[in-house]
């Protein structure tokens, strides 16, 4: 594998400002009640605008099936209409998951999304569906691979991606266009080069994974808490140098949201937790207003999983915020934070990457 890897030159130079490591976004596409999947990309589109402005490093989409409150089912169309409204961020998928496509046709895709903005798109890989299993029988249409197959998938990618599938290989005279089999421009400019690879996990399968073909590596904090420390260790230990990385580099995931004060800012993450309570009790819907999430009558049990669930959530005010982030980088010792801040309205997102950025002092882009 030969593309620069995340500790090379995607990093160097990068404004951190007080943060202690870079800071980037995960968006979701999030669709409250009363609005629209429309309404949820433009503010992909303008939340992208704004973090390209502000200083953070990267900005990923994530892909989720059947789930109302979740506009972002298609990473590679979201970044492909990023790509015209940024200029600069590094634009990625936290992830594509991997076991619901086709080799191929994710090399085809991050290798167009790579003609479209050279040199600042990232691929991540995930095992999981990131869905139901009925949602993930339908996308799949019968195939029998799974998560089981995951390495076995994610080597045939990169081969795809390489173009260096060896003579005798079945696969051998297919290329995926765009590509390395395209050559390079007049004046040895590469046509097409390929975007870094980055295996994403919520356990130590991916994290093993990760550390043994060299890669980096995400970790969902956000929603895995309780693994985030055995998975990093693991993925350090077994790491092995390689032609990506000479050593380790994990990001890790985080849910977190600034409000002007704290009771605005627990108005809005109760949204998120009453969400994740109807999908895990299989009624998944639009994200609730706060109202809505205030007016709740939630059970004991529920009120224990609220409050295990908020407890992994960083809010409050901006130096309420900036100080949480600041310990969990400190006590993971993550390389980089990528930051989800899910909210009812439009609004409140954006109004709570603006204050993190302003608490870290990052570029204010005027």
């Amino acid at each position: 594998m030969a593309d620069e890897g995340p500790g090379s030159d995607s990093i160097r130079g990068v404004t951190r400002g007080r943060a202690p490591v870079p800071l980037s976004v995960l968006d979701l596409a999030t669709v409250g009640s009363g609005l629209t999947a429309t309404q949820a990309l433009r503010t992909t589109a303008e939340l992208a605008r704004l973090a390209e402005r502000r200083g953070f490093h990267r900005f990923w989409v994530a892909e989720h099936h059947s789930m109302p409150g979740v506009a972002s089912s298609s990473p590679p169309v979201i970044l492909g209409h990023l790509s015209a409204v940024t200029e600069r961020i590094r634009l990625g998928s936290g992830g594509v998951m991997l076991p619901n496509h086709a080799p191929l046709v994710v090399a085809e895709q991050f290798g167009t999304l790579e003609a479209l903005a050279p040199g600042r798109v990232d691929l991540g890989l995930g095992r999981a569906p990131g869905t139901d299993g009925a949602t993930a029988a339908a996308l799949r249409r019968g195939r029998t691979d799974g998560p089981d197959e995951f390495p076995q998938q994610v080597a045939e990618l990169v081969r795809f991606l390489d173009d260096d599938f060896p003579d005798a290989h079945p696969y051998s005279r297919i290329h995926a266009v765009p590509g390395p089999v395209q050559g390079s421009a007049p004046g040895g400019v590469q046509s097409a080069a390929r975007p870094p690879v980055w295996l994403l996990g919520s356990s130590g399968f991916s994290a093993e994974l990760a550390g043994r073909l060299g890669l980096p590596f995400a970790f969902a904090h956000h929603f895995s808490a309780a693994n985030t420390i055995p998975a990093l260790e693991l993925y350090r230990h077994t790491f092995r140098p390689s032609g990506v990385l000479d050593a380790p580099y994990a990001l890790i995931g985080v849910s977190a949201l600034a409000a002007d004060d704290e009771r605005e800012a627990h108005r809005q993450v109760l949204t998120g937790a009453l969400s994740m309570i109807r999908l895990r009790t299989g009624n998944p819907g639009l994200i609730p207003t706060p109202e809505e999430a205030a007016a709740y009558p939630f059970s004991p049990v529920e009120t224990d999983f609220v409050d295990g669930w908020l407890a992994n959530v960083v809010y409050g005010t901006p130096d309420a915020v900036r100080e949480g982030l600041d310990a969990l980088a400190k006590r993971t010792g993550a390389d980089e934070l990528m930051i989800t801040s899910n909210a009812h309205t439009p609004e409140a997102r954006l109004r709570s990457y603006e204050l993190i950025a302003d608490a870290y002092e990052l570029p204010t882009g005027e």
